[in-house]
């Protein structure tokens, strides 16, 4: 059955018509890439105001890893499930649900009385981001055609640079001006609010290919995602080898391999399997896990590095990671640009290893004593590295996937990366606390150090798989199937119906 039309998208209809679509495209662009700066901002800004936290609530290093993880976990838990409920329910009008979840959580951050209470309304963060998140791409690729996709998703790459370069910045700057870190939390109120009245007004609604939700993979995949990443965060506190953790990751692991059995065997699968036969979509996907695994994991310990072993305030801290976190405003749109012209795999395997240099660079220099000049190089490398694989990325993935399956492998590959995402932040957080602690700024170095490495590795492992995404010639070639295919099946829709 399909959805009754309401009036505002009968408005939308009409505005399309005297607007054009390249107006309706670039309010979409416009609209999806502030969301997701606004969610990518509040990923990264909590990382300056760690040692603030930690001051203001007492808060131990399990505490500080737990708001960053609390709202990581929700977020790769949840990713697969919101792009399906896009699919189902409508993506604008989900897009804008978990708009609202998202800044009415970020009030909730802002007034939190304890440790705890901060924990819990991260995780609530991360379930809202995990719903905008997948649909901000999706609905990019609705309203960018294929040939005009990969600068789209160059400036929706570089706005989500942009919210990483000011993360540390904004931080620094509000906790330094209101003398709290409570408002790196109360500025998302006001911009989400704005946005939602914006989306309501801008956006076309639209809904994906599956409409029945597939209950059982939502629950397969998110106890399956829920059970491995706790059992990755909660390793060093709790013991690898105790049922505390085996229990639950052994869980996780056995949940994800039903997950997979199931999405096999069920007609309308949450996450297609058949998606992993592309290479392009396994490979690429393997290259955001390893980027999100070694950078984040990295940034973590990095954005407290300045503060905690050289002794500056949050504000001066963030302003020096900005030759590192502001690349990807410069370089992401020529990223996107290249990436439809030469095609994603010499940006992704270049941009890694661009990455792995410069965490192995940082982990050699590193010392309470280091200059800040010898820190500037590393830096300005893994910033370009990042922005040279965030847009080829994506622009593979949807090249590997029907237009209308763009929900769902949107989701999937977000899912992934986050996962990443934490299993970097804690792993490295075995490292750090075996070799380091925050006692002194020696013994903060020395952790930091001993962790990088490991970031590095796992960033040059990506490199390689980046040379497995296929060519331009052949993404174009499998992107010109996809759309054959989806002509085929409307075509018979229609000589069916007829």
């Amino acid at each position: 059955m399909n959805a009754p039309v309401s009036d505002a998208d009968l408005q939308l209809a009409e505005q399309e018509l005297h607007e054009g679509p390249s107006r309706r495209a670039g309010w979409t662009l416009a609209i999806v890439s502030i969301a997701l700066f606004m969610v990518t901002l509040d990923n990264l800004v909590v990382g300056v105001a760690l040692p603030s936290i930690r001051k203001d609530l007492g808060a131990g290093l399990e505490s500080l890893e737990w708001t960053v993880n609390a709202y990581t976990l929700a977020y790769a838990v949840f990713l697969m499930p919101a792009a399906a409920l896009g699919d189902r329910f409508g993506r604008r009008r989900m897009f804008l649900v978990g708009l609202m979840i998202f800044t009415a959580a970020s009030l909730l951050a802002a007034i939190a009385p304890s440790i705890e209470a901060l924990v819990a309304a991260r995780a609530v963060q991360g379930f809202g981001a995990a719903v905008v998140t997948p649909l901000t791409l999706t609905l990019l690729a609705e309203a960018f055609p294929g040939e005009k996709r990969g600068l789209a998703l160059g400036i929706w790459s570089g706005v989500s640079g942009l919210g990483v370069a000011l993360g540390p910045v904004v931080g620094g700057a509000v906790i330094a001006g209101a003398g709290s870190w409570q408002w790196i939390f109360g500025i998302n109120i006001p911009i989400g609010i704005a946005l939602g009245a914006l989306a309501l007004w801008r956006l076309n609604e639209s809904l994906g290919e599956s409409r029945r939700l597939d209950l059982p993979g939502i629950a397969l995949g998110g106890f399956g995602l829920f059970g491995l990443t706790y059992a990755v965060v909660r390793g060093e506190a709790l013991g690898w080898t105790t049922p505390d953790i085996l229990v639950p990751g052994l869980g996780g692991i056995a949940l994800l391999v039903l997950f997979v059995l199931w999405e096999i065997r069920t007609p309308q699968p949450m996450l297609p399997m058949r998606f992993f036969r592309s290479r392009g979509f396994a490979a690429t996907n393997i290259v955001s896990f390893a980027m999100f695994f070694g950078v984040f994991g990295s940034i973590f310990y990095i954005s407290q590095f300045f503060q905690t072993a050289q002794g500056y305030s949050p504000l001066e801290s963030g302003i020096r990671t900005l030759p590192w976190t502001a690349m990807p405003i410069f370089v992401a749109p020529i990223a996107g640009i290249l990436s439809d012209r030469i095609g994603p795999r010499p940006l992704m395997a270049l941009g890694l290893t661009l990455q792995a240099i410069a965490i192995a660079w940082l982990a050699e220099v590193s010392a309470p004593s280091t200059p800040y000049s010898d820190l500037l190089i590393p830096f300005i490398l893994g910033g370009g590295g990042m922005a040279l694989v965030f847009a080829p990325a994506a622009n593979s993935v949807l090249a590997s996937v029907r237009q209308r399956e763009s929900g769902q492998a949107s989701g999937a590959t977000n899912a992934i990366r986050e996962v990443g995402g934490v299993m970097g932040v804690s792993l490295l957080g075995v490292l750090f606390a075996a070799n380091g602690s925050y006692e002194s700024a020696q013994s903060y170095s020395d952790g930091v150090v001993a962790a990088l490495p490991l970031g590095a590795a796992v960033l040059a492992l990506g490199a390689v798989a980046a040379l497995f995404v296929p060519g331009l010639k052949a993404m174009r070639a499998e992107a010109d199937r996809h759309a054959a295919d989806e002509l085929a099946e409307v075509a018979a829709a229609a000589s069916a119906s007829a």
